[in-house]
């Protein structure tokens, strides 16, 4: 038997179970059923955005639905706030919100909830492609109650894998962003610290009261 049946028969052998725990153990109904799991391409990716205005990541050649809400968009614009202003006065490349879509590798598209690519890794310009293949220097997670752990970790492992410098998993249930160097080495920061750039940003700090402060707005204050 060759290769290529030995293949063929694992990939018919395999459940939906299977798929979602490759994934990262996450709820089945992020999953998009048309195109099949596994059939899945770039393409998909974009027309999905454009006819529907929906986001899907695409992984493994799996459509998976973005999970963001309310309060997560709220953090996201606020963080994306602070590094588009640090980002242009020194004009050190482009600041993505979480729609920005890129594939890690050929195939892998991610959408962070915001990031931060530099110029030298754009070519020096902005792309043309609705999504290019690039790696950002800082990837920002926002979680929501659809992420799990076991996602979260494949995520930034991907992330680091195609170069980023850096990723922030931001949790707004404990009001603590978690700033990781590598998949491995990481330090978790509460709401009254500020997160350092580091190597993909140096000198940029990113003020935790500012961001988690924007959940305790009300009328008038």
């Amino acid at each position: 038997m060759s290769a290529s049946s030995v293949l063929t028969m694992e990939s018919q052998s395999r459940t939906l179970a299977d798929v979602l725990q490759d994934l990262g153990d996450i709820d089945a109904r992020r999953i998009r059923w048309h195109p099949l799991p596994g059939t899945a391409t770039v393409d998909d990716v974009i027309h999905i955005e454009a006819s529907e205005n929906r986001l899907f990541e695409l992984v493994e050649g799996v459509l998976v639905e973005k999970a963001m809400g309310f309060r997560e968009a709220l953090l996201a614009i606020a963080i994306a706030g602070q590094l588009k202003e640090f980002v242009d006065s020194k004009n050190l490349g482009l600041v993505l919100g979480a729609d920005g879509m890129m594939q890690l590798f050929p195939g892998l598209v991610r959408i962070p909830d915001v990031s931060f690519i530099s110029w030298s890794r754009l070519g020096g310009g902005v792309p043309t492609e609705q999504v290019p293949l690039v790696t950002p220097d800082l990837a920002v997670e926002v979680l929501s109650p659809s992420n799990t752990k076991r996602e979260m970790a494949r995520k930034c492992r991907e992330y680091f894998e195609s170069g980023a410098k850096a990723v922030w998993i931001v949790d707004p249930t404990t009001r603590t962003a978690t700033a990781h160097v590598s998949p491995e080495v990481f330090r978790t920061f509460n709401e009254t610290d500020a997160v350092p750039g580091g190597d993909a940003l140096p000198g940029f700090t990113m003020q935790l009261k500012r961001v988690f402060g924007e959940l305790d707005r009300k009328p008038g204050a």
